[in-house]
């Protein structure tokens, strides 16, 4: 890391099940001008613009930064697909660190339909063929399953047979995740549900059932990145301090190895994870509050033993134990998550900045959690691309 960076606004929306919410303009715009707000920042400041999304034409991005202002500065299209929001996130910071600019915007929406994710296109290759190919390798596929499903389900079958993992293990995070989004107004879900509820849900694919998933989403939320010296400038709120970042792709280990838990990123979540840490000199030991990629109960276990949250093999006694919850070690999706908060694609990593922002300054109302110092937040796309981010409170 370079210049210190710090987040000195965000903002998003309320999330809402596809069909109800306003569009893409509407939302990008309302969520990038509560960034500026939180921030006391006029939008003439703002040097660059990064703007992710995954559905969309080219240029959505000028589409909804034009409702926020019209001033002739760099707006950036970012597509990586669930890690987009994360991903023009990194890219602000490190406009800011190199000191190519003082201050950025970082902005991301999802407009999304009903139903399973899918391919758009059916007349080019599909970027996530590789991926696809390899999971029939290890497994086979099952044409009436979501694939998606069938890659995340594969993971949580891999840690089955390796660790003897429990089908109610993994429904024990959904239980979490409907606690934790009772206390966020942002959440789609926040209705509790019981481990029976979860279990007897529609099975999805094996151990995944219909309320181990995550719903698609419409929404938005943003933040805004500057150095200390703009901060202090135009005196800004310098409490939250992004302190290490890093993005990693697939590696040769992602195909070769046949390993589920790996094509669907658990090495890419590990070397980003080593990469922060080693960074900021902070251990996961030291993480009181996490946000991370749970579009399904498979990968928020996977990802625990990924981040180093647990050692590799033991997240079924972390969840049994509450470990992950208020009171445990650390609190991880305190927003309620993927599963319960919503999954709008280009628009969940900034989300989770924001909750993050919010935590750190202790404004997160009735989830707040005490004490938090050191914040981690974990955002991935297969195709692949992971970024995994370490916020401090000053």
């Amino acid at each position: 890391m370079g210049r210190s960076v710090h987040v000195v606004g965000v903002g998003m929306i309320p999330f809402t099940k596809p069909g109800a919410s306003e569009s893409y303009t509407v939302m990008g715009t309302k969520a990038g001008r509560a960034a500026l707000k939180d921030a006391r920042l006029d939008y003439g400041h703002v040097q660059q613009v990064y703007v992710g999304y995954v559905f969309g034409d080219s240029c959505c991005g000028q589409a909804a930064a034009y409702g926020i202002g019209l001033t002739g500065i760099p707006v950036i299209n970012v597509n990586n697909n669930c890690a987009t929001g994360s991903t023009a996130l990194f890219l602000a910071r490190q406009a800011v660190e190199s000191g190519a600019v003082e201050c950025a915007l970082a902005v991301g929406f999802e407009q999304m339909a009903r139903g399973a994710l899918g391919a758009v296109f059916n007349d080019r290759d599909d970027p996530t063929q590789r991926i696809l190919d390899t999971m029939t390798a290890i497994q086979g596929t099952e044409s009436q399953a979501p694939r998606a499903a069938q890659l995340f389900g594969g993971g949580g079958r891999a840690h089955m047979e390796l660790f003897g993992t429990r089908r109610e293990t993994f429904a024990m995070i959904s239980v979490k995740a409907r606690r934790h989004a009772a206390n966020n107004p942002h959440a789609v879900f926040r209705d509790p549900i019981t481990l029976e509820q979860v279990m007897d849900s529609p099975p999805i694919f094996d151990p995944l059932t219909r309320l181990q998933c995550c719903p698609p989403t419409c929404g938005a939320a943003a933040a805004v990145v500057c150095s200390t010296e703009f901060a202090v400038r135009h005196g800004l709120d310098t409490r939250v301090k992004i302190v290490a970042q890093a993005m990693t792709t697939d590696t040769n280990s992602s195909f070769d190895e046949l390993d589920m838990r790996k094509l669907v990123g658990y090495d890419m979540s590990r070397n980003a994870a080593r990469q922060v840490y080693e960074a900021a000199g902070v251990g996961p030991e030291q993480i009181q509050v996490c946000e991370l990629h749970d579009c399904f109960t498979a990968n928020e276990l996977l990802t625990y033993d990924a981040l180093g949250l647990t050692p590799e093999g033991t997240a079924e006694r972390f969840i049994v134990d509450g470990q992950n919850t208020y009171g445990g070690q650390v609190v991880t999706n305190p927003s309620g998550g993927l599963l319960s908060k919503g999954h709008p694609l280009g628009a969940t990593g900034l989300a989770q900045c924001a909750e993050l922002t919010w935590q750190l300054r202790g404004q997160a109302g009735p989830r707040q959690v005490e004490g938090a110092r050191f914040a981690l937040q974990h955002n991935i796309g297969l195709g692949g691309a992971c970024v995994v981010t370490l916020y401090q409170a000053a």
